[in-house]
């Protein structure tokens, strides 16, 4: 059983379809078809929508970073995440990779502000150590 602590927020969405389906917010803000990797299809894929997520996360995370250290944070920040589905031995994986501009910070203290926002960074954090989850028959 998930244990919850302070839950801030809950993100809902009821997915249909699989790789080749749509996924829907329970708020209504997300409402996406899907296609599969390299399909040429209309919609997104899993892969991309952990890339925005985690990527989004992390700016969040360099942002409060920026505060403790007292760096003020150029506008123009970006993180470019890269999320690779691979398979080897018939079983699938995912390995991913973020790649943050930080322009005008000299580079040591851009990689210090990196490495901390990695350590408080939800996304990072699930990444790094896995994730108490649960699957159930609803």
């Amino acid at each position: 059983m998930i244990t919850a602590h302070n839950v801030l927020y809950t993100g809902k969405t009821h997915t249909t379809g699989g790789r080749s389906g749509a996924a829907r917010s329970a708020d209504g803000n997300l409402d996406i078809k899907l296609s599969p990797p390299g399909s040429g299809g209309a919609g997104t894929n899993p892969e991309q929508l952990f890339a925005a997520g985690w990527s989004a996360c992390f700016i969040g995370a360099l942002n409060k970073a920026g505060v403790k250290l007292n760096v003020k944070l150029p506008a123009d920040l970006a993180v470019n995440a890269e999320v690779d589905l691979s398979l080897d031995d018939g079983e699938y994986s995912l390995q991913a990779r973020l790649n943050v501009s930080l322009p005008g910070i000299e580079a040591g203290l851009a990689q210090q502000l990196i490495e901390l926002a990695h350590t408080t960074c939800p996304y990072s954090k699930m990444v790094k150590n896995g994730i108490e989850a649960q699957v159930k028959l609803a």
